[in-house]
């Protein structure tokens, strides 16, 4: 593909509800600028955007992927994104690598859960927006209806820019707004329209209400730019399967979207000072990398976009992010999953390079002498959490590569390893972005995977004071040992750890053996009176006695160690369970039945504030009852709830529940 100049250059990324047709109209879209020679179909699996195996078999977008085309000297990088809530982190991405969006709706669902979403991170990123309102062709498309549903969710300033004439089997074309020429319902449209630019500009308005009309030049000027400025969202209509709308759309985005030369400067850093990053061929060089991929063949592809200056192969750039060294060879046009070697690229495009060895999703690519960088990519907090496991020996050797892989290529999954538990840890968006996350450790590495729910690292503490004593005695053919401590536990307030005292008077226990009754005591601490580490508690060392020669620092270890194990049953011991910070925005309508579910899981909910026709709830509840309570939360909201999730303390367990956990702990340790 040709090198093209900024001004000729338009990036946007396809957003909406899962199932609206956002692949199929890339399909249309590519094949009506010949980029390609047939219309691929998602049940077929042939698409170019949803290439990945899994894609395929579960017939929907996973992960966002460009397909540019070229449409009246133009080029247009498509970028592709999952309606699926799970990979929003997917669209987060998308979002950092454009100019404008265009909102893709369903005509016969109209405005969906994802939609209002998409619109909500559109809005967020203050993006110039198209809305296509596709599957016009289908049994019970609406348009009027979708244009209704719009408006509400984004305003009035939706706009139709065409109507479909006709609709599902008998659509047969669209009818072009500006022009206003036809009938009774495109001349309504046409005033609308005019009425909405008019408001965008002082002279547009003083000419509507002198000629109480505004010409189709004037229009489409003042169309322009109150589309670039956010005052206008044009609504066009038709069908990716039939083509219908397909160019009308094209001719859309050439006309009415910004260009990245017309894109607001981007506020970057360099060192401690802010700059502005405006896409000129002239600037200083930096590029973006929105997304990383594991290719089992070609290996690690960064896709970037071009901030400022421009960039030819083989050059050597600075990581400004990793403070890391890198060499770029040979410098790509992504194409779904196909690469097109390319001699140059100009400042606002986008592109790949493969084989960098530092770099990762969120850097800042440029040159040493001016390492300027752009804000990370701020991902949605991840709230599904899973412990993953080798399935075999085999698996084992290489699940930490793979996995390390996958969390390159969609950083809105975390892993962590939960020294508690010993269990490696990997939280996601949900369970389908976990499940997505299984099956291509084993296609892409070979890795499988055993995912299970995770232990909960429960702990116990002591509720009263206790005194015990351990005499350690033992004669073997030579010295013996002796080690003898009385000791006093005490429970402390909640959080403050684990403390050690010595009121030894007149030299019993010789200071020097005093840390080795220490070291034991902690030891026997990790294991608790039923397994589980103790917390919370005061171990007072106050007397004891010592034998001259069979006393040793390890007699006394081992008689603090004992001594606790032995107290710790007088001390009622009680099981301590984390307790979770949870923080819930869903729509008022659905707090209730929010609130509901969070009371049978053992919340306690502090509080409810109104936001803009949300709830957000603010509540505490155990880990083991909310560690994977995503799903259900989505469910309950129609998916339409968000969470933010976060340890907050530990708080003690009821007894019934308690005994429970205790019992399963000791079946664990009977079968070891």
């Amino acid at each position: 593909m040709d090198e093209f100049a900024t001004d000729r250059i338009r990036n946007a990324a396809l957003l909406a509800h899962s199932g609206a047709g956002k692949t199929s109209l890339v399909e249309a879209l590519l094949l009506a600028t010949k980029a390609i020679n047939r219309l691929g179909r998602v049940e077929d699996g042939n698409t170019v955007s949803d290439f990945d195996p899994e894609e395929h078999r579960r017939q929907t977008s996973l992960q966002l992927s460009v397909a540019p085309c070229v449409s009246a000297g133009h080029k247009l990088n498509l970028v592709d994104t999952p309606g699926f809530a799970d990979f929003v982190g997917e669209q987060v991405s998308a979002l950092r690598a454009v100019d404008a969006a265009i909102l893709v709706v369903s005509a016969p669902s109209g405005v969906e859960v994802g939609t209002e979403l998409a619109w909500a991170r559109i809005r967020d990123r203050g993006l110039p927006t198209l809305v296509f309102v596709n599957k016009m062709d289908r049994d019970g498309a609406d348009f009027e209806a979708a244009l209704t549903q719009l408006r509400r969710v984004i305003g009035n300033r939706c706009v139709a820019l065409n109507l479909p004439v006709g609709a599902a089997a008998s659509l047969s074309g669209v009818a072009d707004v500006i022009g206003g020429a036809g009938d009774a319902d495109v001349a309504e449209a046409h005033d609308a329209l005019s009425e909405a630019v008019a408001e965008t500009d002082d002279a547009l308005t003083e000419k509507f209400l002198e000629d109480g009309e505004l010409s189709a030049d004037d229009i489409r000027t003042g169309l322009r730019a109150g589309v670039k400025a956010g005052q206008i969202v044009p609504v066009l209509a038709g069908s990716a399967t039939t083509g219908i709308g397909i160019e009308q759309l094209l001719q859309a985005i050439v006309d009415l979207l910004p260009s990245p030369a017309e894109a607001p400067a981007l506020a970057a850093s360099k060192g401690d000072a802010e700059v502005s990053l405006a896409a000129d061929n002239g600037g200083p060089l930096a590029a973006f990398v929105f997304k990383t991929a594991a290719d089992p063949f070609v290996g690690k592809i960064s896709y970037f976009r071009l901030l400022s200056g421009s960039l030819r192969p083989n050059q050597e750039l600075w990581d400004v992010t990793q403070s890391e060294s890198e060499r770029v060879g040979q410098l790509f046009v992504p194409f779904g999953k196909s690469q097109e070697s390319v001699p140059s690229l100009s400042a606002g495009d986008i592109g790949a390079v493969t084989k960098l060895a530092h770099t990762v999703t969120g850097d800042t690519l440029t040159t040493k002498a001016n390492a300027v960088q752009a804000p990370p990519i701020e991902f949605s907090p991840a709230v599904y959490d899973v412990a993953v496991h080798p399935k075999s020996q085999a698996d084992l050797d290489k699940m930490s590569t793979a996995l390390n892989r996958l969390l390159e290529e969609d950083p809105s999954l975390v892993m962590r390893r939960n020294q508690e538990t010993s269990e490696l840890v990997v939280s996601g968006m949900g369970d389908t972005h976990i499940d997505v996350m299984a099956e291509r450790a084993k296609q892409k590495f070979g890795v499988e995977l055993d995912l299970r729910v995770p232990d909960v690292p429960y702990r116990e503490t002591i509720s009263k004071v206790t005194q015990t004593e351990y005499k350690h005695k033992k004669q073997t053919g030579g010295h013996g040992q002796y080690g003898h401590v009385l000791i006093r536990l005490e429970p402390l307030e909640r959080g403050a750890g684990f403390e050690f005292g010595n009121e030894v008077v007149g030299g019993n226990v010789p200071k020097e053996y005093i840390p080795a009754v220490e070291k034991g005591v902690v030891k026997a601490m990790e294991g608790g009176a039923d397994g589980f580490p103790i917390v919370d508690m005061r171990v007072v060392l106050y007397d004891g006695s010592s034998h001259s020669v069979d006393s040793s620092g390890a007699s006394f270890e081992i008689a603090g160690s004992f001594a606790v194990r032995q107290g710790l049953r007088n001390a009622v011991p009680v099981l301590l369970e984390p307790i979770m910070r949870l923080q819930a925005t869903v729509p008022e309508s659905m707090a209730g039945a929010v609130v509901g579910d969070l009371n049978t899981r053992r919340a306690r909910i502090n509080g409810m504030t109104p936001e803009g026709g949300m709830a957000v709830i603010d509540a505490e509840a155990p880990q083991a009852e909310v560690q994977q309570w995503a799903t259900q939360l989505r469910a309950l909201t129609q998916g339409r709830g968000t969470m933010t999730l976060q340890f907050d303390h530990f708080g003690e367990m009821p007894a019934h529940l308690s005994q429970k956990v205790i019992d399963d702990r000791g079946k664990e340790h009977a079968r070891a």
